[in-house]
């Protein structure tokens, strides 16, 4: 039975255009390529206006419960998010503050985000890795950080963030691969 991994990308960007989303498409489209995915892109942008003043998931409106309640069906997810004064967006930390403890819990998580200097690419690792640990997801060993250099006139611009995305998916397909194959057993019982 073939199936693909239901992928969910968070953009965690306020902004429109967004090289987040930039970012985020780049690494969907050549993900995709080397794995089936099915995707679904949840914005910031558009929850905005609801999720701020939700304490709880049950204060959402059902738009924006339901890209709550797609992040915890995920397969996988692909979460970027821009750096605003050497943090992750408070609004996009408020998204997860919303989701079940026990609905990341080793699921694959591919970590990205923009920042206006080299010099912020420590948000992976010492912001949004710790964020996906409390939730005992399966962070991928490898993320991706652009800056605006990297990503200009809507779309990829440097060859080192060309080779940094082939790198990410060579490193990071086995490991999709895997959670494919450990999906498989699980349909075929609920099809039995």
């Amino acid at each position: 039975m073939s199936r693909s991994l239901k992928t969910v990308i968070v953009n965690g960007s306020l902004s429109h255009p967004s090289r987040t989303r930039i970012l985020l498409d780049a690494l969907h489209a050549r993900l995709g390529q080397a794995l089936p995915l099915q995707a679904q892109v949840i914005d910031l942008l558009d929850l905005q206006p609801h999720l701020g003043a939700a304490l709880s998931k049950d204060d959402l409106p059902p738009s924006t419960r339901q890209a709550v309640d797609a992040i915890e069906q995920a397969d996988f997810l692909i979460v970027g998010a821009p750096v605003y004064r050497a943090s992750l967006p408070g609004l996009l930390k408020h998204l997860f503050d919303l989701i079940d403890l026990d609905a990341l819990q080793g699921k694959p998580v591919l970590l990205a985000a923009t920042g206006g200097s080299p010099r912020h690419a420590l948000i992976l690792d010492h912001q949004l890795r710790p964020l996906f640990g409390f939730f005992s997801a399966l962070t991928l060993p490898i993320g991706v950080y652009a800056t605006p250099e990297d990503i200009q006139g809507g779309q990829v611009a440097s060859e080192a963030l060309r080779q940094r995305i082939e790198l990410t998916v060579q490193l990071s397909a086995p490991v999709l691969r895997g959670a494919l194959q450990q999906l498989e057993p699980a349909l075929a019982e609920q099809a039995a």
